[in-house]
């Protein structure tokens, strides 16, 4: 296993100190990055080992933080915080874009080989990046298909990956539908792929929280989601670039 180095780094945002979670791959050398949105929940272990295991492949990734260091367990206090959230364009893209600065700060980084990938809320402020026109090298969801601006879809300007369950409640097929229209009418290399049977966040396995109607883990899906986001990485960000 490759050798890694994570730290902590606290950053403004949201009116919050954010408390995300960096990883750098071994050497001295600069390396292509990708920012990590974790789900509406927070930042938690589990989104902090996506970044590791990145730098594991030779990235340098940034697991950004949603709600200044805290991780909700109740879905209802989730709600309350995420919700109105989810309805503030400005305010999704200005949290990505605190992130994305702690990110481009990293002397390793290299400032034109930045992807940004993430899940639920944290999906949904990489597609956010993406229609403000920031320079990425490809953006990857799971459980985010952001709609109902299609003018700004046409601002993206790299590849986009999205992955989303058949028997999602909260992104059903008519919102499926609505993503690939917009993005097929604004020009955009976009794939978006279902996977059969899985719920929300079925990439998340369970832990401790109280789970929602509609939610639910399917963990060969998950792997599958997992293995779609590292192929986009390595077609559009290859480490050895």
């Amino acid at each position: 296993m490759t050798t890694i180095t994570t730290r902590t780094v606290a950053y403004p945002s949201d009116g919050l100190t954010m408390i995300g979670h960096l990883t750098l791959p071994a050497g001295a050398d600069r390396r292509p990055a990708v920012l990590i949105g974790p789900e509406g929940p927070g930042l938690n272990d589990f989104q902090r080992r996506r970044a590791d295991a990145l730098a594991e492949l030779g990235y340098l990734a940034l697991a950004f933080d949603l709600h200044g260091g805290r991780w909700f367990t109740d879905p209802q206090e989730m709600l309350a915080r995420v919700t109105p959230l989810l309805a503030a364009p400005e305010r999704m893209r200005d949290m990505g874009h605190a992130a994305l600065d702690v990110l481009r700060a990293e002397p390793r980084t290299g400032p034109e080989r930045i992807a940004a990938i993430g899940y639920g809320t944290g999906g949904a402020i990489a597609l956010e990046l993406g229609g403000a026109g920031v320079g990425l090298r490809a953006i990857g969801t799971v459980n985010a298909l952001t709609t109902g601006r299609p003018g700004e879809a046409a601002c993206i300007r790299c590849p986009v990956w999205a992955g989303v369950g058949s028997e999602d409640p909260i992104m059903p097929a008519g919102q499926r539908d609505a993503f690939a229209t917009e993005m097929q009418a604004a020009g955009v290399d976009w794939r978006l792929v279902v996977y059969g049977g899985a719920l929300y966040a079925f990439h998340h396995p369970p832990v401790g929280q109280t789970v929602l109607p509609g939610v639910g883990y399917h963990p060969r899906h998950a792997q599958r989601a997992w293995q779609g986001i590292v192929a986009l990485l390595a077609e559009c960000l290859p480490v050895t670039e």
